[in-house]
């Protein structure tokens, strides 16, 4: 069936049909004619956001919380470019989203009129995907199209830019029975040869590990990880990306690796045999010095992208396939190989795991001088808050805090900028989590210089009636870049004093307290480890309106365990100065 209708109502139409029911954004010229007919739809409701990078991140967080593409609406011009940000951050961390911009009606385009920008050049190496629609009868193809190649394969953002007149101009309504996509066939089905190779690999390594990525957790594959772990008995590992995705508690989970990770799973990939990357893709935050990375490792490296595969390491096996199939299918090759009497002795490999493990536990500094420990404050948090909460942190040393002092138990309870390293990620992203899942209690947690960029969509949140609960680890600081002026530049704090928290003076500017009820939100303010439960017991008894709680912590508090810049993950510190006594592993 066709009917008559403006472009712009068929765009609204466009997101009904794909299933939208969200969208965050803001108004402005080009884009001006699709918000008439949205304010028509009783399917799609708008958020409307105080600024474009916001409605960025929210439609990301949206996305972490349901699996589907958030969407984000903005104008010509300055409105795009303003996301810019979250598109190249959704790009790095793989998470479906398309992003709907107005464009200046056709004739104008390249004539440089006012509020034009190029934005499907600009964004055109941070997107899985880009259209630029001049003609009105092209629209819901193209959003059929875009939110297919947004959601199937790798996921990514997909951007739409459409022209005004196109919006404006009458035409028939026609949604496509199917797809055209010359050349777009992304691989699902791992290769059987590949994965029953991968299973002999196992079954004959002394030092294996599984090294899960970001893409298990996209692929909803957390039930199959656990299988295959448990029934090989192979150590996990998780990155940031992975948080949640083989429960914390779990005996064969070592921890986290990388830069800021567990001597346990540093020291893990390290000493490995046989590394098993899902979803993966070996950046330079897990890695450290490439050429010294898991020297005597030979690789499986499985992973939806054929792109990332050997693009880093050198993969023995390479697999290509959604990894939610490839663990299925390695766990029958694994089963059947042990019919044949084929497996693994890892004892060794655990005692060795073991004693790294009891070794070197997380663990930080507490304060003797009265003020908070931001590792405290964090740890205390996710006991009380427990784990069915969705932990949503900025970039930066409360991100990593909030990774190590956090159990994670469940997919999808840790969100986080982690390839982009985005600061501003974490209100609007809680925003649009909290929205998506709105039964589930979510907390930002924020550091003082992240919040400061974003905290305007406190406004959204109180408008909008969201109740998200905001952490602000408040140390006065640019934290992680002083920890590195610190270490690296000896101790000249260039330019990182944000002076919102001095602990010798009562000026704070801004008063977090004070901001957050002009707002509209209730503000609280915890500075001694005796308040620390009391405040957050108090944020959780409101659920009307958001909460923010600044967290006066103290100034000198560092990550460890850390790898430095450049050098090779065996010269990981547990704490300054201090690094692991490898010698005694076996």
């Amino acid at each position: 069936m066709t009917e008559q209708m403006t472009g712009a109502q068929s765009l609204i139409r466009s997101l009904e049909h794909v299933g939208v029911d969200t969208v965050f954004g803001i108004p402005g010229g080009a884009i001006l004619p699709a918000y008439d007919p949205l304010y028509d739809s009783s399917a799609v409701r708008h958020v409307l956001m105080r600024h474009e990078q916001g409605a960025g991140h929210a439609a990301e967080g949206y996305a972490y919380a349901t699996g589907k593409p958030g969407v984000c609406m903005a104008t010509s011009g300055p409105g795009a470019t303003n996301l810019v940000t979250p598109l190249a951050d959704a790009h790095m961390d793989s998470v479906p989203m398309v992003a709907i911009t107005g464009q200046v009606a056709s004739p104008a385009i390249g004539t440089d009129a006012f509020q034009e920008a190029d934005i499907c050049g600009i964004t055109m190496p941070i997107t899985k995907h880009n259209f630029l629609v001049r003609k009105a009868e092209d629209i819901p193809r193209t959003i059929a199209e875009a939110f297919h190649i947004a959601s199937s394969g790798r996921p990514g953002p997909v951007l739409v830019d459409i022209s005004k007149d196109a919006l404006q101009a009458t035409t028939e309504f026609s949604w496509p029975e199917r797809l055209e996509l010359p050349g777009y066939r992304p691989v699902n089905k791992p290769h059987g040869k590949q994965v029953r190779e991968a299973a002999r690999m196992i079954a004959e390594a002394e030092r294996p590990v599984l090294y899960a990525g970001g893409g298990v957790l996209r692929a909803g594959a957390s039930a199959e990880l656990r299988v295959l772990a448990e029934l090989t008995g192979v150590p996990v590992v998780t990155t940031l990306m992975a948080r949640g995705v083989f429960p914390d508690e779990h005996p064969q989970h070592v921890g986290m690796p990388g830069m800021h990770g567990d001597v346990s799973a540093v020291g893990a990939l390290q000493k490995a045999d046989l590394i098993v990357a899902l979803g993966a893709r070996f950046d330079d935050r897990v890695t450290g010095r490439l050429d010294s990375f898991a020297p005597d490792a030979r690789i499986v490296h499985a992973d939806i992208d054929p792109a990332e595969i050997s693009k880093n390491r050198h993969a023995d096996v390479p697999i290509v396939g959604d990894c939610r199939e490839v663990l299925a299918d390695l766990v029958v090759a694994v089963r059947a190989d042990q019919d044949k009497g084929r497996e693994g002795d890892y004892t060794a490999w655990w005692n060795q795991l073991g004693y790294l493990r009891e070794t070197y536990p997380k663990d930080y500094d507490r304060t003797d001088d009265g003020t908070l420990s931001p590792q405290h404050v964090i740890e205390r948090l996710g006991r009380l808050v427990g784990p069915e909460a969705t932990y949503v942190a900025g970039v930066g040393q409360h991100q990593m805090w909030a990774a190590q002092f956090i159990g994670h138990q469940r997919p999808g309870s840790f969100v986080n900028s982690g390839g982009l390293g985005t600061m501003g990620f974490s209100v609007p992203a809680a925003l649009g989590a909290k929205l998506a899942d709105p039964e589930r209690v979510v907390w930002a947690v924020d550091g003082d210089g992240c919040f400061q960029m974003t905290n305007q969509e406190l406004a959204t949140a109180a408008v909008e009636g969201i109740p998200l609960k905001v952490a602000v680890v408040n140390n006065g600081n640019l934290g992680m870049v002083r920890q590195w002026q610190t270490l690296f530049y000896e101790g000249r704090y260039s330019n990182t004093d944000l002076q919102t928290s001095p602990l010798d003076a009562k000026v704070r500017i801004p008063d977090f307290v004070r901001l957050a009820e002009a707002y509209g939100c209730v503000g609280l303010r915890c500075e001694t480890p005796e308040e620390i439960d009391a405040t957050i017991e108090k944020a959780m008894s409101i659920n009307d309106v958001p909460v923010v709680v600044d967290f006066t912590v103290n100034h000198d508090a560092m990550v460890w365990p850390m790898v430095g810049p450049g050098v090779s993950n065996d010269e990981i510190q547990y704490a300054r100065d201090m690094a692991p006594d490898w010698e005694h592993e076996d």
